[in-house]
Protein backbone atom coordinates (compact mmCIF):
# COMPACT_ATOMS: atom_id res chain seq x y z
CA UNK A 1 0.00 0.00 0.00
CA UNK A 2 1.66 3.30 -1.19
CA UNK A 3 0.59 6.81 1.18
CA UNK A 4 1.25 10.57 0.51
CA UNK A 5 1.80 12.33 3.58
CA UNK A 6 1.17 15.68 2.61
CA UNK A 7 2.21 18.96 4.47
CA UNK A 8 -0.39 21.64 4.04
CA UNK A 9 1.10 24.56 5.49
CA UNK A 10 -1.12 27.29 6.15
CA UNK A 11 -1.19 31.02 7.31
CA UNK A 12 -1.38 30.11 11.06
CA UNK A 13 -1.45 26.12 11.46
CA UNK A 14 0.83 23.55 9.97
CA UNK A 15 -2.20 21.04 8.84
CA UNK A 16 -0.73 16.98 7.87
CA UNK A 17 -2.75 14.95 5.21
CA UNK A 18 -2.67 11.53 4.87
CA UNK A 19 -4.38 10.28 1.66
CA UNK A 20 -3.67 6.32 0.40
CA UNK A 21 -2.87 5.28 -3.02
CA UNK A 22 -6.88 5.89 -4.22
CA UNK A 23 -5.88 9.67 -3.05
CA UNK A 24 -8.94 8.98 -0.45
CA UNK A 25 -7.97 11.44 2.62
CA UNK A 26 -7.54 8.75 5.52
CA UNK A 27 -6.31 10.80 8.27
CA UNK A 28 -5.32 14.82 9.04
CA UNK A 29 -4.36 16.43 11.97
CA UNK A 30 -3.65 20.39 12.26
CA UNK A 31 -1.53 22.04 14.76
CA UNK A 32 -1.74 26.10 15.16
CA UNK A 33 1.18 28.42 15.34
CA UNK A 34 0.98 31.72 16.42
CA UNK A 35 0.83 34.79 14.03
CA UNK A 36 1.54 37.98 15.43
CA UNK A 37 1.11 41.82 14.65
CA UNK A 38 3.86 43.58 16.40
CA UNK A 39 2.50 47.16 14.54
CA UNK A 40 -0.11 47.54 12.44
CA UNK A 41 1.08 46.44 9.18
CA UNK A 42 3.45 43.60 10.17
CA UNK A 43 2.62 40.30 10.19
CA UNK A 44 4.89 37.57 11.35
CA UNK A 45 5.44 34.41 12.78
CA UNK A 46 8.64 32.16 14.04
CA UNK A 47 9.83 30.01 11.49
CA UNK A 48 10.94 27.33 13.13
CA UNK A 49 7.44 26.95 15.34
CA UNK A 50 6.16 26.39 11.57
CA UNK A 51 8.66 23.78 11.42
CA UNK A 52 8.07 22.11 15.18
CA UNK A 53 4.48 22.74 14.63
CA UNK A 54 4.67 20.75 10.44
CA UNK A 55 6.93 17.47 12.58
CA UNK A 56 3.65 17.63 15.62
CA UNK A 57 1.00 17.32 13.06
CA UNK A 58 3.34 14.73 11.16
CA UNK A 59 3.36 12.92 14.95
CA UNK A 60 0.05 13.00 15.36
CA UNK A 61 -1.37 11.20 12.46
CA UNK A 62 -1.95 7.46 12.50
CA UNK A 63 0.40 6.32 10.17
CA UNK A 64 -0.11 3.10 8.77
CA UNK A 65 2.21 -0.16 9.15
CA UNK A 66 3.55 -3.31 7.52
CA UNK A 67 6.45 -4.39 5.04
CA UNK A 68 4.09 -3.35 2.11
CA UNK A 69 3.32 0.16 3.24
CA UNK A 70 5.21 2.92 1.74
CA UNK A 71 5.30 6.48 1.93
CA UNK A 72 6.11 9.56 0.36
CA UNK A 73 5.76 13.50 1.15
CA UNK A 74 3.94 16.27 -0.96
CA UNK A 75 4.21 19.98 -0.02
CA UNK A 76 1.39 22.63 -0.16
CA UNK A 77 1.94 25.93 1.40
CA UNK A 78 1.03 30.00 1.90
CA UNK A 79 2.59 31.17 -0.86
CA UNK A 80 4.38 34.72 -0.42
CA UNK A 81 5.61 34.25 3.30
CA UNK A 82 9.36 34.07 3.37
CA UNK A 83 12.23 32.95 5.47
CA UNK A 84 15.81 34.00 5.48
CA UNK A 85 18.30 32.37 7.34
CA UNK A 86 22.24 31.46 7.96
CA UNK A 87 22.72 28.94 5.79
CA UNK A 88 25.82 27.35 8.92
CA UNK A 89 23.70 27.21 11.36
CA UNK A 90 19.89 27.34 10.28
CA UNK A 91 18.82 30.09 12.69
CA UNK A 92 16.55 32.64 10.47
CA UNK A 93 17.94 36.09 10.56
CA UNK A 94 14.05 37.69 11.37
CA UNK A 95 10.78 36.23 11.56
CA UNK A 96 8.99 34.53 8.61
CA UNK A 97 7.35 37.45 7.00
CA UNK A 98 3.74 36.97 6.34
CA UNK A 99 1.62 37.52 2.95
CA UNK A 100 -0.64 39.90 4.82
CA UNK A 101 2.64 42.23 5.86
CA UNK A 102 2.70 45.69 4.21
CA UNK A 103 6.15 46.95 5.09
CA UNK A 104 6.94 46.92 1.91
CA UNK A 105 4.33 49.08 0.80
CA UNK A 106 6.58 52.53 1.06
CA UNK A 107 8.76 51.02 -1.75
CA UNK A 108 6.50 49.35 -3.62
CA UNK A 109 4.89 52.99 -4.25
CA UNK A 110 8.28 54.34 -5.13
CA UNK A 111 8.70 51.68 -8.08
CA UNK A 112 5.39 52.76 -9.02
CA UNK A 113 5.82 56.96 -9.27
CA UNK A 114 9.59 55.95 -10.81
CA UNK A 115 7.52 54.23 -14.19
CA UNK A 116 8.37 50.53 -12.76
CA UNK A 117 5.24 48.95 -12.95
CA UNK A 118 4.69 48.04 -16.65
CA UNK A 119 8.72 46.71 -16.67
CA UNK A 120 7.89 44.29 -13.44
CA UNK A 121 4.59 43.25 -15.11
CA UNK A 122 6.23 42.44 -18.03
CA UNK A 123 8.35 40.21 -16.76
CA UNK A 124 6.74 38.82 -13.54
CA UNK A 125 3.04 39.30 -14.22
CA UNK A 126 2.52 40.58 -11.07
CA UNK A 127 2.19 43.91 -9.85
CA UNK A 128 4.75 46.06 -7.00
CA UNK A 129 3.03 45.56 -4.07
CA UNK A 130 3.64 44.16 -0.43
CA UNK A 131 1.55 41.14 -0.78
CA UNK A 132 4.44 39.38 -2.71
CA UNK A 133 8.01 38.86 -0.89
CA UNK A 134 10.77 41.19 -2.56
CA UNK A 135 10.01 44.32 -0.90
CA UNK A 136 9.61 42.16 2.57
CA UNK A 137 12.71 40.87 1.81
CA UNK A 138 14.48 44.05 1.01
CA UNK A 139 13.47 45.54 4.05
CA UNK A 140 14.83 42.50 6.29
CA UNK A 141 18.14 43.54 4.37
CA UNK A 142 18.36 46.89 4.52
CA UNK A 143 16.68 46.95 8.27
CA UNK A 144 18.38 43.85 10.48
CA UNK A 145 21.99 44.34 11.68
CA UNK A 146 24.47 42.89 9.36
CA UNK A 147 21.93 40.95 7.70
CA UNK A 148 22.96 42.29 4.04
CA UNK A 149 26.78 42.36 4.96
CA UNK A 150 26.25 38.45 5.11
CA UNK A 151 23.88 37.86 2.76
CA UNK A 152 26.29 39.59 0.19
CA UNK A 153 29.17 37.02 1.66
CA UNK A 154 27.18 34.34 0.51
CA UNK A 155 26.38 33.15 4.27
CA UNK A 156 22.15 33.33 4.00
CA UNK A 157 19.00 31.74 2.59
CA UNK A 158 16.07 32.83 1.11
CA UNK A 159 13.10 31.02 0.38
CA UNK A 160 9.37 31.01 0.76
CA UNK A 161 7.69 28.63 3.37
CA UNK A 162 8.28 25.49 0.94
CA UNK A 163 11.85 25.81 0.57
CA UNK A 164 12.57 26.36 4.37
CA UNK A 165 10.31 23.25 4.94
CA UNK A 166 12.28 21.35 2.30
CA UNK A 167 15.78 22.35 3.57
CA UNK A 168 15.02 21.46 6.87
CA UNK A 169 13.10 18.17 6.17
CA UNK A 170 16.28 17.21 3.95
CA UNK A 171 18.88 18.19 7.13
CA UNK A 172 20.26 20.96 4.85
CA UNK A 173 20.95 19.45 1.88
CA UNK A 174 18.08 21.01 -0.64
CA UNK A 175 17.54 24.41 -1.66
CA UNK A 176 15.20 24.63 -3.77
CA UNK A 177 11.37 25.93 -4.43
CA UNK A 178 8.83 25.34 -7.55
CA UNK A 179 7.80 27.13 -10.28
CA UNK A 180 4.81 28.43 -9.04
CA UNK A 181 5.50 29.58 -5.53
CA UNK A 182 8.90 31.45 -7.11
CA UNK A 183 6.44 33.33 -9.51
CA UNK A 184 4.92 35.20 -6.79
CA UNK A 185 7.93 36.85 -4.92
CA UNK A 186 8.42 39.59 -7.84
CA UNK A 187 11.84 38.36 -8.56
CA UNK A 188 10.67 35.60 -10.99
CA UNK A 189 10.52 35.87 -14.95
CA UNK A 190 7.32 33.65 -15.47
CA UNK A 191 8.64 34.00 -19.25
CA UNK A 192 12.36 32.46 -18.67
CA UNK A 193 11.15 30.54 -15.75
CA UNK A 194 13.95 31.27 -13.84
CA UNK A 195 14.84 34.29 -11.03
CA UNK A 196 14.83 37.53 -13.46
CA UNK A 197 18.58 39.57 -12.62
CA UNK A 198 16.31 42.55 -13.72
CA UNK A 199 13.93 42.35 -10.60
CA UNK A 200 17.35 41.03 -7.77
CA UNK A 201 19.22 44.37 -8.72
CA UNK A 202 15.53 46.58 -8.80
CA UNK A 203 14.86 45.12 -5.31
CA UNK A 204 18.51 45.33 -4.48
CA UNK A 205 18.52 41.12 -3.47
CA UNK A 206 21.84 39.25 -3.85
CA UNK A 207 21.27 36.35 -6.61
CA UNK A 208 23.28 34.53 -4.11
CA UNK A 209 20.35 33.78 -1.71
CA UNK A 210 18.01 32.71 -4.10
CA UNK A 211 16.75 29.06 -4.22
CA UNK A 212 17.51 26.62 -7.01
CA UNK A 213 13.55 26.56 -9.02
CA UNK A 214 12.25 23.04 -10.43
CA UNK A 215 9.01 22.20 -12.00
CA UNK A 216 6.06 21.27 -9.23
CA UNK A 217 6.28 17.53 -10.62
CA UNK A 218 9.56 17.35 -9.56
CA UNK A 219 11.68 15.22 -6.67
CA UNK A 220 12.32 17.98 -3.67
CA UNK A 221 15.22 15.56 -2.33
CA UNK A 222 14.84 13.22 0.91
CA UNK A 223 13.64 13.19 4.51
CA UNK A 224 12.49 11.10 7.54
CA UNK A 225 10.20 13.90 9.02
CA UNK A 226 12.67 14.51 11.62
CA UNK A 227 13.25 10.79 12.33
CA UNK A 228 9.13 10.13 12.35
CA UNK A 229 10.10 7.55 9.70
CA UNK A 230 12.00 4.32 9.75
CA UNK A 231 13.73 5.45 6.58
CA UNK A 232 14.21 8.53 4.54
CA UNK A 233 11.46 9.05 1.50
CA UNK A 234 11.27 11.16 -1.31
CA UNK A 235 9.93 14.45 -1.18
CA UNK A 236 7.38 15.23 -4.42
CA UNK A 237 4.99 17.48 -5.77
CA UNK A 238 5.50 20.85 -4.31
CA UNK A 239 3.42 24.02 -5.23
CA UNK A 240 1.48 26.95 -3.49
CA UNK A 241 -1.82 26.61 -1.85
CA UNK A 242 -4.05 28.20 -4.56
CA UNK A 243 -2.62 26.23 -7.41
CA UNK A 244 -2.75 23.38 -5.53
CA UNK A 245 -6.46 23.96 -5.21
CA UNK A 246 -7.04 24.11 -8.61
CA UNK A 247 -5.18 20.52 -9.68
CA UNK A 248 -7.07 19.07 -6.63
CA UNK A 249 -10.20 20.26 -8.72
CA UNK A 250 -8.97 19.00 -11.87
CA UNK A 251 -9.22 22.39 -13.28
CA UNK A 252 -6.77 21.74 -15.98
CA UNK A 253 -7.85 22.97 -19.30
CA UNK A 254 -7.79 26.56 -20.67
CA UNK A 255 -10.80 28.62 -18.85
CA UNK A 256 -11.82 26.45 -16.11
CA UNK A 257 -11.45 28.38 -12.40
CA UNK A 258 -11.54 28.03 -8.95
CA UNK A 259 -12.33 29.48 -5.74
CA UNK A 260 -10.19 28.78 -2.78
CA UNK A 261 -12.03 30.27 0.54
CA UNK A 262 -8.90 30.38 3.26
CA UNK A 263 -7.93 33.45 5.18
CA UNK A 264 -7.97 35.18 2.05
CA UNK A 265 -9.85 34.02 -1.65
CA UNK A 266 -8.06 33.36 -4.71
CA UNK A 267 -10.05 33.28 -7.78
CA UNK A 268 -8.17 31.85 -10.16
CA UNK A 269 -8.24 30.96 -13.87
CA UNK A 270 -6.16 28.60 -16.23
CA UNK A 271 -5.15 30.38 -19.38
CA UNK A 272 -2.83 27.62 -20.76
CA UNK A 273 0.62 27.14 -21.42
CA UNK A 274 1.32 30.64 -22.46
CA UNK A 275 1.54 33.58 -20.15
CA UNK A 276 -1.03 36.42 -21.01
CA UNK A 277 -0.47 40.12 -19.86
CA UNK A 278 -3.68 40.24 -17.04
CA UNK A 279 -5.60 42.95 -16.78
CA UNK A 280 -5.37 45.78 -14.16
CA UNK A 281 -6.29 44.32 -10.72
CA UNK A 282 -5.32 40.74 -11.62
CA UNK A 283 -2.07 39.20 -11.95
CA UNK A 284 -0.74 36.03 -14.15
CA UNK A 285 1.34 33.47 -12.29
CA UNK A 286 3.04 30.16 -12.73
CA UNK A 287 -0.03 27.69 -12.30
CA UNK A 288 1.71 24.25 -12.05
CA UNK A 289 3.93 22.46 -13.81
CA UNK A 290 3.28 19.05 -14.97
CA UNK A 291 4.73 16.18 -17.15
CA UNK A 292 6.99 18.65 -18.98
CA UNK A 293 4.33 21.37 -19.77
CA UNK A 294 4.40 24.73 -17.33
CA UNK A 295 0.59 25.79 -17.26
CA UNK A 296 0.24 29.62 -16.54
CA UNK A 297 -3.15 31.19 -14.55
CA UNK A 298 -5.10 34.59 -14.03
CA UNK A 299 -5.47 35.31 -10.46
CA UNK A 300 -7.49 37.54 -8.21
CA UNK A 301 -6.68 37.45 -4.74
CA UNK A 302 -8.90 38.88 -1.54
CA UNK A 303 -6.90 39.66 0.89
CA UNK A 304 -9.50 38.81 3.89
CA UNK A 305 -12.49 36.77 3.35
CA UNK A 306 -11.86 33.43 6.31
CA UNK A 307 -10.39 36.45 8.13
CA UNK A 308 -13.57 38.55 8.55
CA UNK A 309 -15.32 35.69 10.04
CA UNK A 310 -12.07 35.32 12.50
CA UNK A 311 -12.66 38.82 13.45
CA UNK A 312 -16.53 38.58 14.07
CA UNK A 313 -15.54 35.60 16.85
CA UNK A 314 -12.12 36.43 18.23
CA UNK A 315 -12.48 40.33 18.25
CA UNK A 316 -16.18 40.92 18.58
CA UNK A 317 -17.52 37.84 19.92
CA UNK A 318 -20.28 38.47 17.87
CA UNK A 319 -20.20 34.41 16.81
CA UNK A 320 -18.55 31.39 18.60
CA UNK A 321 -18.91 28.39 15.93
CA UNK A 322 -19.52 28.30 12.21
CA UNK A 323 -23.08 26.80 12.84
CA UNK A 324 -23.88 29.79 14.58
CA UNK A 325 -22.95 32.20 11.93
CA UNK A 326 -25.07 30.35 9.38
CA UNK A 327 -27.92 30.59 12.32
CA UNK A 328 -27.48 34.52 13.62
CA UNK A 329 -26.84 35.12 9.41
CA UNK A 330 -30.29 33.73 8.47
CA UNK A 331 -32.39 34.90 11.23
CA UNK A 332 -32.90 38.23 8.85
CA UNK A 333 -34.40 38.44 5.70
CA UNK A 334 -31.97 40.12 4.07
CA UNK A 335 -28.64 42.87 5.10
CA UNK A 336 -31.31 45.40 5.85
CA UNK A 337 -28.84 47.67 3.61
CA UNK A 338 -25.38 46.86 5.93
CA UNK A 339 -22.45 46.41 3.79
CA UNK A 340 -19.22 44.94 5.26
CA UNK A 341 -15.91 45.81 3.18
CA UNK A 342 -13.21 43.89 5.27
CA UNK A 343 -10.29 45.82 4.32
CA UNK A 344 -8.06 45.10 7.12
CA UNK A 345 -4.89 44.76 4.54
CA UNK A 346 -5.90 46.69 2.05
CA UNK A 347 -8.46 46.08 -0.69
CA UNK A 348 -6.79 43.48 -2.93
CA UNK A 349 -7.97 42.69 -6.26
CA UNK A 350 -9.86 43.95 -8.44
CA UNK A 351 -9.15 47.29 -6.54
CA UNK A 352 -5.33 47.00 -5.09
CA UNK A 353 -5.59 50.07 -2.75
CA UNK A 354 -2.96 49.43 -0.25
CA UNK A 355 -4.26 52.02 2.36
CA UNK A 356 -7.78 51.01 2.59
CA UNK A 357 -9.39 50.61 5.89
CA UNK A 358 -12.14 47.96 6.84
CA UNK A 359 -15.75 49.40 6.97
CA UNK A 360 -19.51 48.87 7.77
CA UNK A 361 -21.90 51.07 6.37
CA UNK A 362 -25.77 51.30 6.11
CA UNK A 363 -26.29 51.12 9.96
CA UNK A 364 -29.28 52.69 11.25
CA UNK A 365 -31.11 52.21 14.50
CA UNK A 366 -32.67 48.85 13.21
CA UNK A 367 -29.49 47.15 12.60
CA UNK A 368 -29.05 44.61 14.96
CA UNK A 369 -26.38 41.75 15.67
CA UNK A 370 -27.32 39.55 12.94
CA UNK A 371 -27.39 42.12 9.87
CA UNK A 372 -23.56 42.75 10.20
CA UNK A 373 -22.91 39.10 10.71
CA UNK A 374 -24.57 38.52 7.66
CA UNK A 375 -22.99 41.54 5.86
CA UNK A 376 -19.73 39.77 6.86
CA UNK A 377 -20.54 36.80 4.74
CA UNK A 378 -21.96 38.42 1.91
CA UNK A 379 -18.86 40.77 1.79
CA UNK A 380 -16.67 37.24 0.99
CA UNK A 381 -18.90 36.85 -2.43
CA UNK A 382 -19.08 40.12 -3.44
CA UNK A 383 -15.09 40.48 -3.24
CA UNK A 384 -15.47 37.28 -5.57
CA UNK A 385 -17.64 38.47 -7.61
CA UNK A 386 -15.80 41.78 -8.48
CA UNK A 387 -12.69 39.33 -9.41
CA UNK A 388 -14.34 37.35 -11.65
CA UNK A 389 -16.47 40.36 -13.50
CA UNK A 390 -12.95 41.80 -14.33
CA UNK A 391 -11.73 38.72 -15.85
CA UNK A 392 -14.64 38.02 -17.84
CA UNK A 393 -14.82 41.90 -19.02
CA UNK A 394 -11.67 41.98 -19.89
CA UNK A 395 -10.17 38.82 -21.40
CA UNK A 396 -13.93 38.03 -23.04
CA UNK A 397 -13.61 34.64 -21.22
CA UNK A 398 -17.19 33.98 -20.21
CA UNK A 399 -17.55 31.66 -16.81
CA UNK A 400 -19.85 29.27 -16.73
CA UNK A 401 -19.69 27.47 -13.30
CA UNK A 402 -17.15 28.04 -10.40
CA UNK A 403 -15.47 25.23 -8.07
CA UNK A 404 -15.00 26.22 -4.80
CA UNK A 405 -12.90 24.76 -1.77
CA UNK A 406 -11.59 25.89 1.42
CA UNK A 407 -13.05 26.20 4.92
CA UNK A 408 -15.21 28.81 4.31
CA UNK A 409 -16.72 26.73 1.44
CA UNK A 410 -18.58 24.54 3.86
CA UNK A 411 -20.97 27.35 4.75
CA UNK A 412 -23.77 26.86 2.87
CA UNK A 413 -25.24 30.15 3.63
CA UNK A 414 -22.24 31.35 1.29
CA UNK A 415 -22.19 28.95 -1.34
CA UNK A 416 -25.52 29.69 -1.94
CA UNK A 417 -25.10 33.58 -1.58
CA UNK A 418 -22.12 33.10 -3.68
CA UNK A 419 -23.98 31.30 -6.62
CA UNK A 420 -27.06 34.23 -6.33
CA UNK A 421 -24.91 37.26 -6.34
CA UNK A 422 -22.64 35.70 -9.44
CA UNK A 423 -25.85 34.48 -11.54
CA UNK A 424 -24.66 31.27 -12.49
CA UNK A 425 -23.85 27.53 -10.72
CA UNK A 426 -21.49 26.77 -7.80
CA UNK A 427 -19.53 23.79 -7.33
CA UNK A 428 -18.57 22.63 -4.02
CA UNK A 429 -15.58 19.49 -3.52
CA UNK A 430 -16.91 17.43 -0.97
CA UNK A 431 -13.27 16.50 0.06
CA UNK A 432 -12.72 19.86 1.78
CA UNK A 433 -8.94 19.35 1.24
CA UNK A 434 -8.15 20.80 -2.07
CA UNK A 435 -4.78 22.15 -2.03
CA UNK A 436 -3.42 19.18 -0.33
CA UNK A 437 -5.06 17.17 -2.83
CA UNK A 438 -3.30 18.73 -5.52
CA UNK A 439 -0.21 18.23 -4.29
CA UNK A 440 -0.97 14.83 -3.98
CA UNK A 441 -1.92 14.69 -7.44
CA UNK A 442 1.54 16.18 -8.32
CA UNK A 443 2.92 13.53 -6.39
CA UNK A 444 1.93 10.60 -8.08
CA UNK A 445 2.97 12.47 -11.58
CA UNK A 446 6.50 12.89 -9.83
CA UNK A 447 6.56 9.09 -8.57
CA UNK A 448 5.34 7.96 -12.47
CA UNK A 449 1.92 6.81 -10.91
CA UNK A 450 0.32 8.75 -13.15
CA UNK A 451 1.58 9.24 -16.86
CA UNK A 452 -0.75 11.82 -18.46
CA UNK A 453 -3.56 14.35 -17.90
CA UNK A 454 -6.43 11.94 -19.03
CA UNK A 455 -5.88 9.37 -15.95
CA UNK A 456 -5.75 12.82 -14.08
CA UNK A 457 -9.09 13.49 -14.75
CA UNK A 458 -10.44 10.14 -14.28
CA UNK A 459 -9.86 10.73 -10.15
CA UNK A 460 -11.91 14.00 -10.25
CA UNK A 461 -13.46 13.86 -6.95
CA UNK A 462 -17.83 14.27 -6.61
CA UNK A 463 -18.77 17.57 -6.23
CA UNK A 464 -22.23 19.12 -5.20
CA UNK A 465 -23.63 21.95 -7.08
CA UNK A 466 -25.73 25.13 -6.15
CA UNK A 467 -27.65 26.79 -8.40
CA UNK A 468 -28.58 30.83 -8.18
CA UNK A 469 -32.24 31.79 -6.91
CA UNK A 470 -32.10 34.81 -6.13
CA UNK A 471 -34.28 37.45 -8.80
CA UNK A 472 -32.12 39.65 -11.36
CA UNK A 473 -33.63 42.63 -10.12
CA UNK A 474 -32.76 41.79 -6.26
CA UNK A 475 -28.97 40.89 -7.43
CA UNK A 476 -28.36 44.29 -9.17
CA UNK A 477 -29.76 45.90 -5.89
CA UNK A 478 -27.32 44.10 -3.99
CA UNK A 479 -24.10 44.42 -6.32
CA UNK A 480 -24.49 48.48 -6.14
CA UNK A 481 -24.84 48.47 -2.22
CA UNK A 482 -21.85 46.72 -2.10
CA UNK A 483 -20.14 49.01 -5.00
CA UNK A 484 -21.49 52.22 -3.18
CA UNK A 485 -19.87 50.98 0.04
CA UNK A 486 -16.52 50.29 -1.75
CA UNK A 487 -16.39 53.40 -3.19
CA UNK A 488 -17.08 54.80 0.29
CA UNK A 489 -13.86 53.20 1.48
CA UNK A 490 -11.54 54.66 -1.10
CA UNK A 491 -13.06 58.32 -1.04
CA UNK A 492 -11.65 57.56 2.61
CA UNK A 493 -8.17 57.04 1.58
CA UNK A 494 -8.10 59.76 -1.22
CA UNK A 495 -9.10 62.03 2.03
CA UNK A 496 -6.31 61.03 4.25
Amino acid sequence: MRYIITIDQRTSSSKVLLFNENLDLVDHSDIPFKVTHSKTDWTEADADEIYEATLEAVRQLDLPKGDDVTFSVSLVNQRETFVIWDKNTGIPVYKAVLWQDRRGAPFCQELVEKGYEATIRERTGLMPDPYFSASGVKWVLDNVQSVRERAERGDLMFGTIDTWLIWKLTGGRVHATDYSNASRTLLFNINDLDWDSVMLKLFTIPACIMPETRPSDSTFGETDLGGLLPEAVSIAGVLGNSHGALVGQVCLESGTGKTTYGTGSSVMFNVGEQPVKAPNGMVCSVGYSMFDHTFYVLEGHVHSSGAVLDWLRDNLQLVDSEENINEIAESVPNNGGVYFVPAFSGLGSPWWVNDAKAMITGLTMSSTKAHVVRAALESIAYQVADVIELATRDLNTPIRELSIDGESANNDFLMQFQADILGFPVKRLRLEEASGLGSAILNCCACGVYTSVEEIKEIRKTSEICLPSMKPEERIQNQQGWLQSVHTVMLGVKRQ
